[in-house]
């Protein structure tokens, strides 16, 4: 479940007739817990309460309360010894009147009455596995009020099947920005008098709902009349009462979808939130899921926190307003030239969605106004920042238009903290005409067109959402002279999961480029886009991105390209976790990459200890893996220079299925044939490997064919191969039917033994799966692997150090890591090993292996589950990350971020060594 699902399953809970016996487990139904353990807790098998409640393991402790008696109740759980022994994090008591509850390890409390408990589900969100509390209590009210218009919105849709359809959708999506509108303007005076919107529907149409369209329809039509024009127009008495609104938000059709009792009902609700709450920072991402079919199922998780946020714009461009604001002082003459600076600045969305960036860098910049005015005693000054400066691309309608209506809210608020609500409202209405959110293809659009130098006029102004022309002349004065900052969060999506249309998207951008394209990133169109604007503009830019762009094979095909328009990485952000309102969600991996025209020496690379600790070093350059070095690419290396062993595919059958056997296929043949024992060896590709499934193969070197075809099954087998190569569409096959005894590719067999690394494994595990394998075992080509090689090779590849080396050079396949010998292992830089070092790493390689084998029967797979990995085997890494950090730099690396910048040095050198060997420089494709 997710943030709003639990929301509403919490109000819909506070809302039926409480009942004493089923509220402890429809409390945690309404947080995700199965039927199974609820029915386990009903029938007593896991509740350990000692009180007469019920007690969950490591969750809670609730108890329904005499009437009278909660608080008592609630000291009852926390002296309770069953309380301490589960390790219950929070306790709760009720009578169905009150309502009490304690976080046991914060000493945060929680009192109200029994009906407005939902308002404080954030606090219990840690019930549901959901660790983003603090983002959630913090939009509470967000998540209420999407919850409320999500039902809303799934009920009108009933009653007006059309309204859903492709054609009609704009309609009803813009009906939904109205209703926003009202709600929150009439919490907040816009309208003359609070409630004033929902009041007038309640007591204007009939309780049966028959004629709420036409009431809300009428009311529509008055805030779209001016009101010189309102007798004309033969406004309602009741209707008059609203102001004029304009701005195109009442504009067009005002045809409004038929009610039904309960849509009526849902609508007088929603009216009754404290819309003063509402924070446009996060509210238009949640609200533009309520209209969106595909994100409907994902509700409430797809937003982008205000930390997140600011860790693209403060070093965009925020820090540097803030430093000239200190510097600025008390000194009225540049505390001037930083406001008509500010002034000055647009800043530019290209995938804008409802808006959160622009509505975030706008609120940041009317708190350092704020404060300029302050200083120079000006307070209540009108603001010099205009909305038009921040200017978006979205390619859904009805995102753009909440984007349009989140600023003018955000707007409105800072007016009201900054200037005083009296004037905040006297200047609020009408609407200006004035809309700089396009609805298009932001990776088909001319940037320049929309958000063009200054001095130069817009050849396209946005879709006329709102219907409201803008004065172009006007805009480009107001932006003379000053700067342009491009920031977002645009579209992911790796190439296996673009469709044709993204895919010609992509085409258009880079197909005259370079003929590698198709293994793009879709986000990286709009890298590209970013870099070819800045040459015209000097504009600054900083995205949220998968860290995959900066990563294995994107690394050279992307960024030499970026470079080539003289745009560098000013700043970064290495990855980190863009976590979001989804219980257990681990979130997606993401990078923040800030790009400039030629700038200074020193930039900043951004990253986090592996305590979490957040770190921020001046570097002289930042390269495209995004480390601090100089700008190169990592190229195929056919053998390692050093003395580690050399590294193979695994062998390739192309067999028809016909070289394998299972265990008891094995059995069998070995049972009916015991001459057959010595062509039958275990058999590992990567599955088998992980998974632990035994598999064997049949293994027939050339001096042994006819002795094994004397074995009825094996000839069998051996025939079938024949027929299949020879038959074979591939003209590389068709060959090796005149060898239909053994694998058609052979890489090596070990003598003694062989390590198996498996060339894709999950991005889930903390390590990279490697192993030892018995004697004689043949190593399937969806695998390498290293033969007769020394364990401390091992040590190497099973550390944190190669993984993130492998993740870097090598890059993903989907989400999985994607192993390379050529590009992974043999780069890999090692410093020269003494051998106490290799002893050292032997013994390490050996406890992993001891490790493992403790929890036999356990697979790799099991072992290596990051939630389930057995505390010596965890123990066991650490202590050879611990070896070999400590080779490198004499002690452990504080983060991946300084790995890899170790690494990279080590390579820089090792490849210079070698003669210059294979070193491509960025610059050039």
């Amino acid at each position: 479940m997710n943030a709003v699902e639990i929301e509403e399953a919490v109000s819909e809970l506070a809302e039926r007739p409480f009942d004493r016996e089923a509220f402890p487990f429809q409390f945690l139904e309404a947080f995700g817990n199965k039927p199974a353990t609820i029915k386990r807790l009903r029938d007593g098998h896991s509740n350990g309460s000692d009180v007469g409640g019920v007690l969950q393991r490591n969750n809670i402790h609730i108890a329904v309360a005499e009437s009278g008696t909660v608080t008592a109740t609630l000291a009852a759980l926390k002296a309770s010894p069953a309380t301490t022994k589960a390790k219950a994090q929070f306790i709760l008591a009720t009578d169905g009147d009150l309502f009490e509850a304690e976080d046991i390890e914060s000493g945060e409390t929680v009192a109200c009455t029994f009906t407005e408990f939902p308002e404080y589900f954030g606090f219990f969100l840690p019930l549901a596995g959901i660790s983003t509390v603090k983002q959630v209590r913090d939009s509470a009210f967000d998540i209420r009020a999407t919850s409320r218009l999500n039902r809303l919105y799934v009920e009108l849709l009933k009653d007006n099947p059309a309204w859903g359809k492709a054609d009609r959708r704009p309609d009803m999506n813009h009906f939904m920005a109205r209703l926003i509108f009202c709600f929150f303007a009439e919490d907040t005076d816009i309208f003359n008098g609070t409630g004033l919107f929902t009041a007038t529907v309640d007591q204007m149409s009939e309780k049966d709902a028959s004629n709420t369209h036409e009431v809300i329809a009428e009311i529509f039509r008055a805030m779209n009349t001016p009101i010189k024009d309102r007798q004309t127009a033969n406004i309602r008495s009741w209707a008059n009462v609203f102001p004029y609104v304009n701005g195109g938000l009442f504009s067009g059709s005002l045809e409004v979808p038929r009610f039904s009792r309960i849509a009526r009902s849902y609508l007088l609700h929603i009216g009754s939130l404290k819309w003063t709450q509402i924070n446009p920072d996060i509210f238009g991402s949640m609200i533009q899921a309520v209209a969106d079919d595909e994100e409907r199922g994902a509700l409430g998780m797809h937003y982008t926190s205000r930390p997140n946020i600011l860790k693209v714009l403060n070093p965009l461009f925020l820090d540097s307003l803030r430093e000239q604001l200190e510097e600025a002082g008390g000194n009225g003459r540049k505390l001037l030239n930083l406001r008509n600076r500010m002034a000055r600045i647009r800043v530019f969305d290209p995938a804008c969605g409802s808006g959160n960036f622009l509505v975030i860098a706008y609120k940041e910049m009317r708190e350092i106004e704020a404060e300029i005015n302050r200083r120079r005693d000006e307070v209540g000054r009108l603001s010099d920042i205009p909305l038009t400066n921040f200017r978006g691309i979205e390619l859904r309608d009805f995102p753009a238009e909440v984007a349009r209506l989140a600023l003018i809210i955000a707007e409105f608020q800072c007016d009201t903290l900054y200037r005083g609500q009296k004037l905040a409202l006297a200047e609020f209405l009408p609407l200006n005409n004035e809309n700089w959110i396009t609805c298009g293809n932001a990776l088909r659009l001319d940037w320049l067109s929309i958000c063009p130098p200054t001095g130069t006029g817009v050849k396209l102004v946005g879709d006329d959402l709102f219907h409201t022309p803008l004065d172009q002349a006007r805009i480009d004065f107001d932006n003379e002279g000053g700067e342009t900052y491009i920031c977002g969060n645009p579209p992911y999506l790796g190439s296996t999961w673009q469709d044709k249309e993204q895919k010609a998207e992509l085409e258009a951008i880079f197909g005259h480029r370079t003929k590698n394209w198709k293994s793009l990133d879709y986000v990286a169109g709009w890298f590209m886009k970013a870099a070819d604007y800045a040459i015209a503009t000097k504009a600054k830019t900083a995205f949220v991105s998968t860290n995959s762009v900066c990563q294995g094979e994107q690394v050279p095909v992307l960024w030499p390209l970026v470079f080539k328009t003289n745009s560098k990485i000013a700043f970064a952000h290495t990855s980190f976790k863009w976590a979001n309102l989804a219980s257990h969600n681990a979130g997606v991996t993401v990078a923040i990459i800030g790009l400039e025209i030629a700038p200074s020496n020193a930039r900043q690379l951004y990253s986090e200890s592996d305590d979490g600790t957040s770190i921020v070093k001046d570097v002289q350059n930042i390269n495209a893996y995004l480390v601090s070095g100089p700008d190169l690419i990592v190229e195929k290396v056919n053998r390692t220079t050093s003395d580690r062993a050399l590294m193979l595919w695994g062998n390739k059958p192309t067999d028809d299925g016909n070289f394998f056997l299972d265990h008891d296929g094995a059995n069998a043949l070995c049972s009916d044939h015991p001459e057959a024992r010595v062509f039958i060896r275990p058999y590992y590709g990567s599955a088998e490997f992980i998974r632990g499934i035994q598999r064997y193969c049949l293994w027939i070197e050339d001096g042994d064919a006819t002795r094994a075809a004397q074995i009825p099954e094996i000839a069998n087998r051996i025939a079938n191969i024949r027929t299949f190569r020879a038959n074979s569409i591939a003209a590389e096959t068709r060959p090796a039917a005149e060898f239909p005894h053994r694998f058609r590719q052979i890489q090596g067999v070990g003598e003694r033994m062989a390590l198996i690394v498996p060339r894709v494994s999950s991005e889930r595990r903390p390590y990279l799966p490697i192993g030892l394998l018995p004697e004689r075992s043949i190593v399937a080509d969806s695998s390498f692997a290293l033969y007769d090689a020394p364990l401390w090779n091992m040590a190497l590849i099973a550390s944190r150090l190669h993984l993130i080396w492998i993740a870097t050079v090598c890059g993903k396949l989907k989400t999985d890591f994607r192993y390379s010998n050529t590009l992974g292992w043999n780069t890999f830089p090692v410093p020269t090993l003494t051998d106490k070092n290799k002893d050292d790493l032997n013994r390490c390689a050996e406890d992993i292996l001891l490790a493992r084998e403790a929890h036999f029967p356990a697979t790799i797979a099991d072992l290596y589950d990051p939630e389930k990995m057995p505390a010596d085997l965890l123990e066991a890494h650490e202590r050879n990350d611990e070896v070999l950090e400590r080779i490198y730099i004499g002690r452990r690396f504080r983060n991946d971020t300084e790995r890899l910048e170790k690494l990279f040095e080590l390579y820089t050198k090792m490849t210079a060594s070698a003669g210059g060997a294979k070193k491509r420089k960025v610059g050039a494709v």
